[in-house]
């Protein structure tokens, strides 16, 4: 196997602590107030509380799920990150992830994905076609190649060569869907519909490290060739196994602008905390935006979750949703919280 590389330096390990197991397999919906500290996840002391995932939208309950099986049972959680958003590339209801997803405007459905561990190892596929799980190949690029990125034709080919099977991506609802859009041919995304696009989770495991991964088939009706921030390290997914991590949802062109989930780390290793950062962070596109036209159908989301397995999200505009897996309250969906309406 060729040495992996490294995105920047090997981070130290994280402390260790010994939580009760409790079982997130009920995938259920309950009572959350994120405006309580101990709600937001925040533990106000040096506890560090594991296992802990969290991921994007209501997708991200069975993927949670998923990937609690592995963080339940001790195990790493780049294996638990990976499992998990496989469940929403396989489900051909999610019309923003993998299999299912909503095609370009040439009638194409192209993925993008990432993934990164606790040592800064990373990788990442983009523009790829035909195979339906892109966070499977962005692993296969972490471990197997001296590169993070592959994309098109190239990540492709890689891919098979890995042994992934090619098929056939659009289903017939997201084709009937590009079908209808073709009447027009207008691209005006809709607020948490056709920017409700990527499913990004994080995870601390019980060794207290982090992994993280975010997985897409990108904004319906795009340019053939465009690619959002869900593939790129520092945009879409980031983490600094010292400090925390996280994790972008919306509109990928204002979180490449921003090198959104890069900044919420760095503001993480400042001292804010999850909640804090990404809030700070959607205000800082927000200011970006708002003399834009563009404005009007703009919809971003951060998650974060730190080194002491503290979580936090927050988002532009209503509508975003994110779920959390832990010992205390098991697996639930929580209404982000906002900047606007």
């Amino acid at each position: 196997m060729i040495d992996r590389r490294k995105f920047l330096t090997k981070a130290t390990l994280g402390t260790v602590a010994v939580g009760t197991l409790y079982s997130c397999v009920d995938n259920g919906i309950k009572p959350h107030d994120p405006r309580k500290k101990e709600s937001a996840g925040e533990t106000g002391n040096n506890e560090v509380r594991k296992p802990v995932v969290i991921s994007t939208w209501n997708h991200g309950l069975p993927a949670n799920e998923e990937a609690w099986k592995i963080l339940n049972g001790g195990g790493a959680g780049l294996d638990a990150v990976e499992a998990g958003v496989r469940v929403a590339e396989a489900d051909p209801k999610v019309s923003s992830v993998g299999y299912g997803g909503w095609p370009d405007r040439e009638g194409k459905v192209t993925l993008d994905a990432c993934i990164m561990d606790h040592e800064f190892n990373c990788g990442s596929v983009a523009f790829l076609q035909n195979i339906k799980h892109p966070i499977s190949v962005a692993r296969k690029v972490m471990e197997k190649t001296p590169h993070i990125m592959l994309v098109g034709e190239g990540a492709k080919q890689f891919a098979l060569e890995q042994g992934f099977k090619e098929e056939n991506l659009l289903t017939p609802d997201a084709e009937k869907a590009y079908r209808e859009w073709l009447r027009k041919s207008e691209y005006k995304p809709i607020i948490n519909v056709e920017n409700h696009d990527t499913i990004s989770m994080l995870a601390i495991d019980e060794n207290g490290n982090l992994s993280g991964a975010c997985t897409t088939s990108g904004a319906a009706w795009k340019v053939h060739g465009r690619v959002g921030d869900s593939p790129i390290i520092g945009a879409g997914l980031f983490l600094d196994n010292e400090v925390g991590s996280a994790a972008a949802t919306g509109l990928g062109e204002a979180v490449i602008r921003t090198a959104g989930s890069a900044m919420v780390v760095e503001l993480m290793r400042q001292g804010k905390s999850p909640q804090q950062a990404c809030k700070e962070i959607v205000e800082r596109i927000y200011d970006i935006y708002k003399n834009r036209p563009d404005l009007e159908y703009l919809q971003i989301g951060f998650i974060a979750l730190n080194k002491q397995g503290e979580y936090g999200a927050y988002c532009l505009r209503p509508g975003f949703n994110y779920a959390v897996c832990d010992n205390d309250e098991g697996n639930r969906l929580i209404d982000g919280e906002y900047k606007m309406s």
